[in-house]
């Protein structure tokens, strides 16, 4: 019942900015807290942003400054805008929510930081 679909990922140049988008069900979009996450390969999965329903945002100190998150009721999505961005960015970014006692997750988008 709960569907996460994430979009936007490519190659960017360092320095450059990319947009990534979140579609989630009308259902849950509301009322729950979404997230950004990311995974670099051999790394740990780490949390980028969060955005709750009342709008209160948070960031990752490695993001903070660069990384914009966002969510748009009426499309039921939820956006991370982001610039000045490091070959560190590269990584897979998920979007998550967490429902009750279960974790929702998106299959994934590949953003790539390289000349």
């Amino acid at each position: 019942q709960v569907q996460l679909v994430e979009s936007g990922g490519g190659l960017v140049q360092p320095g450059g900015s990319l947009g990534l988008s979140c579609a989630a069900s009308p259902n849950i979009f509301s009322r729950n807290t979404m997230n950004w996450y990311r995974q670099a390969p051999g790394k740990e999965r780490e949390l980028v942003a969060s955005i709750t329903s009342g709008v209160y945002i948070n960031y990752a100190d490695s993001v903070k400054g660069r990384f914009t998150i966002s969510r748009d009721v009426a499309k039921n999505t939820v956006y991370l805008q982001m610039s000045s961005l490091k070959p560190e960015d590269t990584a897979v970014y998920y979007c998550n929510v967490k429902v009750g006692p279960m974790n929702y997750w998106g299959n994934g988008t590949l953003v790539t930081v390289s000349s």
